[in-house]
């Protein structure tokens, strides 16, 4: 099976994303009432951004209750995987190196975030061997 691929969410419909990620499935409504504190989103706003989210292949939306409830079409590793792959051309020049520098120097990582990274770091190095 070839994987569509898909074009980047923009800010707005991340945030949409990072909602029904988070909850699973959502109404409109329960969307927005978790953007409006933080992004001042009216509903007819979000209604409208999802229904392109629909049209865009983003969301997958279940039309048997009154209220319309929408899932996450595509996950949250895959877009995020994709956002990186982009972000690693376009900026970086294919250099992962420079990416994970950058990442890591542009804010402080917890210990337990290091240690993380260095097991990931050690797996790939024993995968590579």
């Amino acid at each position: 099976m070839v994987k569509k691929k898909l074009s980047n969410p923009t800010d707005a419909e991340l945030a949409i994303l990072r909602v029904v990620w988070k909850l699973g499935k959502a109404s409109v409504r329960q969307v927005q009432e978790r953007l409006e504190s933080e992004r001042g989103t009216g509903y007819t706003t979000t209604l409208k951004l999802m229904q392109i989210m629909l049209k865009k292949g983003l969301l997958r939306r279940d039309a048997s209750q009154h209220a319309h409830v929408y899932e996450a079409a595509v996950t949250q590793i895959r877009t995020q995987r994709q956002i990186v792959g982009q972000v690693l051309e376009q900026v970086f020049e294919g250099s992962a190196q420079q990416l994970v520098m950058q990442a890591l120097s542009s804010r402080k990582s917890s210990p337990a975030e290091l240690a993380e990274i260095r097991q990931l770091l050690d797996k790939l190095e024993r995968d590579h061997q």
